[in-house]
Formats: structure tokens, sequence, C-alpha cells
């Protein structure tokens, strides 16, 4: 008896490994389009002359060896008060790089991209943002009081609807956690915002331990960037989820103004930024 359920189990396995073959399915392939990662940071305490636009090329999702930089395009932007326009030079790799740009609170600037005979264009204003006045750490607060989060606390201007992106991210990780905050329930008060990292096997990423380094950047955005990257964040989150909605494509504000169809990927913003380094205490 025990012969024959060996043999039966045996004579299933090489059926079971006879029947796997190869399933090849043909996706559709859009034709690529422009990406532009055009963040014009000015952080507190610096001159922000120095500013880097990156300008790539879409790919097919599963294709891992087309070099997608884009070379050869003109960047420029420009301050509509001051009318001063800055010219960023094409490094051949696919940055576009300045040491002229002059940072101006509130000022409007217009980003101008010329690339395969198309003229892209976009508009943000130069957003304010206020100081991180402290950072703390505590068991209390997030979402389980077993792990450590980190907190930091800033001041919402009066009278203002200001809108904010805070990014915090461990020395050593691979990926950043962004956060997105409004004003709208705690205008002109004192505000906080918590980071809390459990350890993840998937990520080999590891929860807070002291002498760990945290950077903190606090970065004032625009009404329409803070719906831009809220819904990025609201997908990314939700990857995986059975329950979530069906992701939509998100359009930035990068617009082709040669063919309107042919719309680019990503977002021009410019805003200030606060940043601090916080290290885990005992």
């Amino acid at each position: 008896m025990k012969i024959t359920i060996k043999l039966t189990l045996i004579m299933v396995a090489v059926l079971m490994a006879a029947c796997e073959d190869p399933i090849s399915v043909d996706l559709n392939t859009a034709a690529p389009r422009l990406v532009v990662e055009a963040s014009l940071d000015w952080q507190k305490g610096t001159s922000g002359n120095e500013q880097t636009i990156k300008l790539s090329t879409s790919t097919p999702y599963f294709d891992t060896e087309i070099v997608n930089d884009v070379i050869g395009a003109t960047v420029s932007v420009t301050n509509t008060s001051t009318q001063q326009i800055v010219v960023f030079q094409d490094q051949n790799n696919g940055l576009y790089t300045t040491t002229s740009f002059e940072p101006i609170l509130n000022d409007t600037y217009n980003l101008e991209i010329g690339y395969n005979n198309e003229t892209y264009s976009a508009t943000e204003v130069l957003t304010p943002v206020s100081e991180i006045v402290e950072v703390t750490q505590s068991l209390e607060g997030g979402f389980d009081d077993e792990i450590l989060d980190v907190n930091i606390f800033f001041m919402d201007p009066v009278d203002q609807e200001n809108y904010y992106l805070i990014r915090f991210i461990e020395d050593g990780d691979l990926f950043p956690i962004l956060e997105t905050e409004s004003d709208q329930f705690s205008n002109g008060n004192l505000m906080d915002e918590f980071f809390e990292k459990d350890g993840d096997s998937g990520t080999q990423e590891e929860a807070f331990e002291v002498g760990d380094e945290i950077a903190i950047s606090l970065y004032g955005i625009s009404e329409r960037y803070f719906d831009y990257i809220d819904l990025l964040i609201e997908q990314y989150d939700s990857g995986g989820d059975p329950f979530s909605t069906t992701p939509s494509r998100v359009k930035g504000n990068c617009l082709n103004r040669t063919n309107p169809k042919n719309y680019a990927f990503g977002y021009f913003r410019v805003t200030e930024v606060d940043e601090v380094i916080y290290t885990i205490q005992e």
C-alpha cells in the first residue's frame, strides 16, 4: 500500500511539472512621454542659487534596459515679476543645472522646456514655509505605543491658507516617507507631525534605535501641488490593497503648448524648505 501511494505521488508530481508552461502576455505599450522632475527648493539659510532639473522619458513597465535620459532639450525659468530669465545648462545626462537662480518668496516662476520641436510650460509661486521649532521622540502619540516615533513642531501663520509637505528619511533607508498637511482646522496654531517606523523585513528596514539619524524636511507648497502629491501618496500607500479604488492617471502642471494631447508627466514646484537632522536619543 505504501509503495502504491508513493508511486501515485510521484506520477502526480511529474504530470504537474509537465503542465508548467511559460505564459507570454503581450501588453500594450504607450508612446513615451516627457517626464519632468523640476523641484526648485530654497533651503532656509542658503542662497538657493544652485538648482537642478531632471528630464527623462517614460518607459515600458517591464523594460529595465532603456536609457531614458533626455539630452538636447532647452530649459529655462523666468521670474514673471522681475522678468529675469535663468537658463539651465544641459549636462548631457538628463540633468539641467544652474548656479544663478534667484529665489524670491511669493514671486511667480514660469518653466519652459523645448523638446522634440514641442514646447512645455508650467507656472508656480515660490511658497514660504515656517521654521521647525522643535523635534521630539516618544512612545506616545503614534499608532503603536510600543514603537518609537519622532515628532516635529512648527507654527502655522495666522489668517493664511497653508499647505505643507513633510519628508522623513532615516540614514541608510532607500525611500523616504512623505506626508501632506494643511491648516484647514488649525490655522494660526502650533502644528505637529509624527514619523513612526516599524521593522519591515520586506524592505530590510528596522525600527528606530539609539544613534539613528533622521533627515526631516518641511516644505511650503501650493494648494495645487498639495492636491497632486496627496493623490500620489494615497495611490502609493494603497498599492496591493484589494479594497482600494482603481488608480487613476495623475497629471501634473507641465502642459504641452504645441500639442496638448502629448502632455508631460511630473510637476514643476518652487518651494522654501526647512531641514533638520535628528539623532535618536536613549
